[in-house]
């Protein structure tokens, strides 16, 4: 199987997070069908809906890939620079969102964000996806990341945990919407991903099911 015995741990209502859940076995697997993915795909610093390009590179697996330009944020069938179909869905992750997403409706697009060294992502809610009842299930790559999660209003207070190479979190329920983002990453902290820094897979369910 391609998990490791490890329970979950409930980091607030909807929140959990299962640190070391994918073997080193997995974890080398999915980031070589990620670099791959990303020779068809390329990943692009996207422009916000402010015009200031972001400072994660972008790409996406599935039938639908997320972009962002000035006309704001969407999903798309194409990738907006080759106008190619995206690269389809590993199916160890396909496997990973039967078990912990929800079995009865496939995911349709796993983003993948490449962290550097400086890249970091705001506080923000996954909001361009169709129903929020189903989850968005995040797979951690390569080095840690100190990530952050709050509550659904951007005032409320927010807490702080670091997500180390294999750790998988789901976003559900009451958390679903919960603003969250990424303050940095620790470099040097794995040495998965070739050039160094961290990917993070985030597989969702975009359209109606």
């Amino acid at each position: 199987m391609i998990l490791a015995p490890t329970p979950p741990l409930s980091v607030m209502p909807g929140f959990d997070l299962w640190p070391g859940l994918l073997t080193p076995a997995v974890q080398a697997e999915l980031v070589g069908l990620t670099l791959a993915a990303l020779e068809a795909a390329p990943a692009a610093q996207y422009e916000t809906a402010y015009g200031k390009a972001m400072s994660v590179a972008m790409s996406s697996f599935g039938p639908l890939g997320w972009t962002s330009d000035a006309a704001g944020y969407r999903y798309a069938d194409l990738h907006p620079a080759t106008g190619r179909p995206w690269p389809p869905i590993p199916q160890v992750l396909l496997d990973l969102w039967a078990e912990l997403g929800d079995p009865a409706v496939p995911p349709d697009s796993a983003l993948i964000n490449l962290y550097r060294d400086g890249a970091r992502m705001g506080l923000h809610q996954d909001r361009d996806e169709a129903d929020p009842r189903f989850p968005v299930l995040s797979v951690s790559l390569g080095d840690t990341a100190m990530f952050r999660i709050g509550g659904t209003a951007r005032k409320d207070p927010t807490r702080a945990l670091r997500l180390a190479s294999g750790d998988v979190c789901r976003l559900s329920g009451p958390a679903r919407l919960a603003f969250h983002g990424v303050d940095r990453i620790l470099p040097g902290s794995s040495g998965l991903v070739p050039g160094g820094g961290r990917l993070n897979l985030t597989l969702r369910r975009a359209r109606p099911s």
